[in-house]
């Protein structure tokens, strides 16, 4: 949204995307905004790099210490322009997720420290209560990959490292819960409370209440993860990176049956969707990094800007919680996530 644009000076007709964290990209339009002289930009009162400019755009960095999102241009003497756009500000750090975050209830975020395959982490899970303090809530648990949440609020955590998925009490102790899931990497339940786990050499595996074990379906193999989401039909949503800068989200209906429903994508990680049935993934569109949005039907823009981004959870105060490869950002965007169940 513009704020103030009405006179002699640099003018900002749109920014995007929506919103972006710390290194992330902001395309910027408008008119006069690399006049003679080059213009500053910043974020409030932090300074941020121009990396491409012309009189009708601009390419900007969200520098380290960008907090405010008031994005601000000016050039010489003459009026600035400004206009509000998303900033994500990071909460925790010093982590390692591989995927999406997991949130409860009663809005704690859960994310992981996995480690490179084989490493033993001190911490496996930690726990991100509502005043954003990091406190170790899992320990040996070799990497630690996929987190879901069950209808009953009881953590799910998969490890890549032993095919294990482990069965989390409130107090951070854990049970083994079933075996033999391979690679085991992404996790997502049902509104029936089947569990779904992802084997990225090639099977969704679906595991009943009761703990009973069925092939879902299978995919092409993934060289890191795969991640996986329900839509509000019950259809269930897998991403899986592979060698090719060109990759598919797939589509599996509730008989099993594998469908593509976006091409596309380099590298896509974690995804969820909102409750008005928008899908978010994590990966880059066209060269540019973040989390693209696509609509039910297929169409795609980055929506939040950003490298090393590898999941998302939309939190009940209706911000995203981003995971990159170190650290959890928050980012108001004013969206309601689907809620299972």
């Amino acid at each position: 949204m513009a704020l103030d644009n009405d006179r002699k000076g640099p003018a900002i007709t749109s920014v995007s995307p929506a919103a972006a964290i710390v290194g992330g990209e902001f395309q910027v339009r408008g008119d006069g905004l690399f006049p003679g002289e080059r213009p500053q930009v910043r974020f409030g009162d932090v300074s941020a790099p121009i990396i491409v400019g012309s009189q009708n755009y601009l390419m900007v960095r969200v520098p380290e210490n960008a907090t405010v999102g008031e994005l601000v241009v000016s050039a010489g003497e003459e009026h600035p322009a400004r206009f509000h756009c998303g900033i994500g500000i990071q909460i925790a750090d010093s982590l390692h997720p591989v995927g999406n975050p997991a949130i409860d209830k009663f809005g704690n975020i859960y994310t992981t420290f996995s480690g490179s395959r084989g490493q033993k982490t001190p911490v496996s899970v930690y726990k991100i209560d509502h005043a954003y303090d990091t406190k170790p809530f899992v320990s040996d648990l070799m990497n630690a990959t996929g987190l879901a949440f069950d209808e009953d609020d009881t953590l799910y955590v998969s490890s890549r490292f032993d095919g294990v998925i482990y069965k989390v009490s409130a107090n951070g102790a854990m049970t083994n819960w079933v075996e033999g899931m391979g690679v085991a990497t992404g996790l997502a339940f049902d509104d029936m409370g089947n569990l779904y786990a992802g084997d990225r050499s090639g099977t969704i595996f679906k595991i009943s209440p009761d703990r009973n074990i069925y092939v879902y379906a299978t995919i092409e193999p993934s060289v890191s993860a795969y991640h996986l989401a329900f839509d509000n039909n019950g259809d269930l949503f897998v991403t899986g990176p592979t060698t090719s800068s060109y990759d598919t989200v797939y589509r599996v209906n509730k008989e099993g049956e594998v469908s593509p429903f976006f091409r596309g994508l380099g590298r896509p990680q974690g995804l969820a969707f909102s409750a008005d049935g928008d899908l978010y993934v994590a990966g880059s569109l066209k060269g540019r990094k973040g989390i693209v949005k696509i609509s039910p039907a297929g169409d795609a823009e980055l929506f939040v800007s950003g490298p090393n981004i590898v999941g998302l959870a939309f939190a009940p105060n209706r911000t995203i919680i981003v995971a990159t490869t170190n650290a959890i950002y928050r980012v108001d965007v004013d969206i309601r996530g689907r809620l299972a169940g």
